[in-house]
């Protein structure tokens, strides 16, 4: 839904869990069909992905490193990639949960806060 100041804003979530596997599978689990997604995913898959890319999923996966600190330009330059192209749906893989508030503060500084809206964290054991 568009509103006069513009288009409407990206569901975004981060997505936590222990392992890559773990991730990708909450990712999986909340696609909702024939709706574009996208998917930033921390951490190289491990042979047993659920995740593939498709016309209606844009999947992107970055080297391991602290999203809001190391590894920030590439999450930058990814997100602003996949911003382009207006999903309906986004999800955030973090594999390192030390700086999860900070990552998720910077997300809703801008440009971020007129593009994404923050949901609730997707947590898997």
């Amino acid at each position: 839904m568009s509103t006069p100041a513009g288009p409407a804003r990206v569901c975004a979530s981060l997505v936590t869990g222990p392992t890559v596997a773990v991730r990708e599978a909450l990712v999986a689990a909340h696609l909702a069909p024939g709706r574009r997604s996208a998917a930033i995913l921390e951490g190289l898959a491990d042979g047993r992905t659920v995740l593939s890319p498709s016309d209606t999923l844009d999947l992107r996966r970055v080297a391991p490193a602290c999203l809001c600190c190391t590894g920030n330009l590439i999450l930058r330059v990814t997100l602003n990639r996949i911003l382009r192209s207006r999903p309906d749906r986004l999800f955030i893989g973090v594999a390192n949960l030390d700086h999860l508030d900070q990552l998720r503060s910077w997300l809703q500084q801008p440009p971020y806060d007129q593009l994404l809206e923050l949901t609730p964290d997707l947590c898997g054991t």
